[in-house]
């Protein structure tokens, strides 16, 4: 068996030493996706994977597998690393700040990431810099007084509430929306007193759901995307839509000057996604936070002139920033979920049928198993000039769904005939015409 220092010599001798390495932690579609960029940048990303069959350890040709709990895993990737970086926020911060000590460069380093981790943490500091955000309060230490707080905070908000964890929830785990004082309680009193640390905040009268996403290189450049409006199902970004529809100037301003305003205040280096409440009288308030690619980042791949997974090579790296103008007056992506059931024809079947049907479709897959709900992979559809933002969106839905489901929701036959799209049917409208 190759030991450690072995595999570490080995890799750098396959380096041609010509281009700086990154080494990302977690070997998710987001590394995948990361590694696609610093292909054409000239480099391999090296990536801590927990599996060889990870999605970014099936492309890249640098991967160190192991635990991103394991301080010995983590420091072995970080060898001769330029950059340390993240596709998720899951390393102890204990950990990172031993990292620091030795002399790698960590970004976002501990002091900013450390707010992504804890929400509460994350509230707190927002609150002091005078950023938006719901009503909240802290639920952690004694069982009988966080009950307590609970029922304070919940009468007070007429049990208009949503509990959180304070650590780990994503992508709808760890949250809970409650209407009623017996649904608030059975949800402490299962989840108080054991690993899970709760925290409640108002559930806000809300209009949509923002994302701002930005980038911070360590020089203190900054840049920002046009802010997008993220459809939520199952407590997961299912679509994204950019520019947001009818957002006004003076609002798209605000959310990505609030963003620029906590990176810098942060110390956070790379891409940065804050999620954001447009409530119901136009009010925005910051919700969550994520200090790396983000799923409502995934547009900029074929929308945008630079996209968010070149823009954090560049932030890690301290080269300039890329532009982030949009490409087009609408870009909606749309993620592919695992079917209740996986469908029987196969996923390259499928893309073909797709291509055949959709050609402007662009496709991103993640080299992940289908499973229900799970994103293994996303569509793009960049709107040409004169195509409405429903009908560009109608189509990259329509996209996503036949991939995850081979099914067309608009009755279109499978039977292997999906051509007259492409060839210009003439029984398509000229609505669908000028979205293609």
């Amino acid at each position: 068996m190759t030991s450690r220092s072995d595999a570490a010599a080995g890799r750098a001798a396959r380096r041609p030493g010509s281009m700086p390495t990154v080494t990302m932690i977690g070997g998710g579609q987001l590394a995948r996706m990361t590694h696609q960029s610093a292909v054409a940048l000239g480099e391999c990303l090296r990536v801590l994977a927990a599996s060889p069959d990870d999605p970014a350890a099936q492309v890249s040709a640098d991967v160190v597998v192991g635990s991103h709990t394991d301080i010995d895993a983590l420091r072995e990737a970080a060898e001769g690393a330029v950059a340390l970086t993240f596709d998720h926020e899951g390393v102890p911060l204990e950990h990172l700040r031993a990292l620091e000590g030795e002399g790698v460069q960590v970004r976002p380093p501990s002091t900013a990431l450390q707010f992504a981790q804890d929400k509460m943490a994350m509230r707190r500091r927002l609150s002091e810099l005078g950023l938006p955000v719901p009503a909240f309060v802290d639920l952690a230490g004694d069982v009988a007084t966080g009950r307590e707080a609970l029922i304070a905070f919940g009468e007070d908000h007429d049990w208009q509430v949503v509990l959180k964890a304070v650590r780990g929830g994503y992508d709808g785990r760890g949250v809970w929306i409650v209407e009623r004082r017996d649904e608030a309680l059975a949800v402490f009193d299962a989840q108080a007193g054991g690993d899970i640390v709760l925290m409640a905040e108002q559930k806000v009268p809300m209009a949509r759901e923002l994302s701002a996403m930005i980038a911070r290189s360590p020089y203190g450049q900054g840049a920002a995307w046009p802010v997008v409006e993220t459809v939520q199902r199952k407590g997961q970004c299912a679509v994204a839509i950019a520019p947001a529809p009818g957002l006004s100037e003076e609002s798209a301003a605000r959310a990505q000057q609030m963003a620029l305003t906590l990176a810098d205040s942060l110390g956070v280096v790379g891409v940065m996604a804050m999620e954001l409440f447009e409530t119901v009288d136009g009010d925005l308030l910051v919700n969550e936070l994520a200090m790396r690619p983000h799923n409502s980042g995934h547009w900029t791949m074929d929308g945008a002139v630079t996209s968010q997974f070149e823009q954090h090579l560049r932030a890690v790296l301290d080269y300039p920033l890329g532009d982030t103008a949009a490409r087009s007056e609408a870009v909606v992506m749309a993620n592919i979920l695992g079917a209740e059931e996986a469908p029987a024809m196969s996923m390259d079947e499928r893309l073909h049928h797709l291509f055949a049907r959709m050609p402007e479709a662009k496709v991103h897959l993640y080299g992940k198993g289908e499973r229900p709900d799970r994103k293994i992979g996303h569509v793009n559809i960049v709107g040409v000039p004169g195509a409405s933002v429903d009908d560009v969106r109608e189509r990259a839905e329509r996209a996503a769904h036949w991939m995850s489901n081979a099914q067309w929701t608009d009755g279109y036959p499978t039977d292997g005939h999906e051509t007259g799209e492409s060839l210009g049917d003439e029984n398509l409208g000229d609505e669908k015409r000028r979205a293609r």
